[in-house]
Parts: structure tokens; sequence; C-alpha cells
């Protein structure tokens, strides 16, 4: 695989300070110039269509709809750029949420600067990369069915939203989940008005329903 000079890249991440110091890392290569940065999922489609980019780097956590929407949206266009997953998030949903997505890349924030070159310039080439930690839970994942079993019942949410569901699948109210989970009650609240967007539903009856549908709650 040769390697692609020339790369244009938009950063999406909400956080200013993050995408000053990633652009003047990738554009301390030389080859690569940051054409466009987005703050939300709402401002990609017309960061790509103006800025035409070869690769998009993506955080998971941004305001509105995730990233892991955004990069499923993106790769159901027809000659839509490869995204490359750049987050906090080192739980096993949200890369599972992300591969299935169609992210050609995952790497957990703090990747050394080497490192997100090396994986810009393989992403833009038409190849996948993941950090050493991303790789071997790639791995594990693929070779134990058990670990991966909730993964792909739910892939869009993230650990923790998975152990919230299965206590509330149980009959646990939010007190009691906040109690086992060591937790204030206002995160497990957080926690399932998130799980309600992710699963797309607008009461809890209708989320234990899923979630008893998927082999979650069960001892």
């Amino acid at each position: 695989m040769g390697e692609v000079t020339g790369i244009r890249v938009l950063i999406v991440d909400d956080h200013p300070l993050f995408r000053h110091g990633l652009r003047a890392a990738l554009e301390s290569s030389g080859d690569i110039e940051v054409v466009a940065e987005a703050g939300s999922a709402a401002e990609i489609d017309e960061a790509v269509a103006r800025h035409r980019p070869t690769v998009v780097i993506m955080d998971l956590g941004l305001p509105g709809a995730s990233g892991v929407e955004a990069t499923r949206r993106l790769a159901a266009s027809d000659d839509a750029p490869p995204v490359l997953i750049l987050t906090m998030s080192d739980d096993d949903g949200s890369l599972v949420s992300a591969l299935q997505a169609g992210a050609r890349g995952y790497l957990v924030k703090g990747a050394g600067r080497d490192s997100v070159l090396h994986a810009v310039h393989t992403v833009a080439a038409g190849g996948a990369v993941f950090g050493p930690d991303v790789a071997h839970r790639i791995s594990r994942l693929v070779t134990d069915p058990r670990a991966s079993a909730s993964q792909v019942r739910f892939p869009m949410l993230t650990a923790r939203e998975r152990e919230v569901l299965t206590l509330a699948a149980r009959g646990y109210n939010n007190h009691r989940i906040a109690a086992a989970l060591v937790l204030s009650e206002k995160t497990v609240r957080n926690h399932i008005g998130h799980i309600f967007d992710k699963l797309q539903v607008t009461s809890r009856a209708e989320a234990l329903a899923l979630a008893r549908d998927g082999g979650l709650g069960e001892p």
C-alpha cells in the first residue's frame, strides 16, 4: 500500500483546545493539511461537502448526534471520506459501535504524535489501523463469544450504560442502581436518558422490554 501525500483532514471534536493541538501536530508532518474543523455532528455534512477532506478524524462524545451516528451517516454516503476515531472512550461497546458504523481506525486520546500521523496516513491510503490495546481487545471480542455477546446485542451502548440497563431490567429502580454501581442518582438518570436516546425509545417500559428481549437482566 503506497503512502498518500497531500492529505486533507477534517477534525470533528467539541473541544477547541484539543482541535488546536491536534491541528498543530498534524500539520507539523508537512504533508497533512487540516482543511476544516467541526464542533458537532451537525456541522459535518457541510464541512465535507465544502472542503472535500481525505480523512475525517472523529471524536465519539459530540453534542447532539454521537460520533458513532455521524460515522454511520458518512459511511452510507457515496464517495465518503474514511473516518478515524480519536476519542477518550476506551470501552468495548464504543469500539464495537464505531467499527459497525464503518470507522476505518480507532485510537484513544493520549496516543503519541507518531501514532496519530501513522494512523492518518494508513486510513488515507485505504487501510485500517488500531492502537495496540484496541487491537488486542478486537482479537478478544472476535475469539471469545461470551465477551462480545452484550456488545453485539446493544453495540450503541457504552459498558456503563449496559450495566445500568442490565440492573434496570432486573427490576432495580434508580436509587438501587446508584447504590449497586456506586454512582449518584443524577448520574444514573443521565445514563437512562442516553439509553433512551440510543435505543430510540420514550419510556422505561420500552427500554426494559428491549433489554430483556436482548438477554440483559438475566442473573
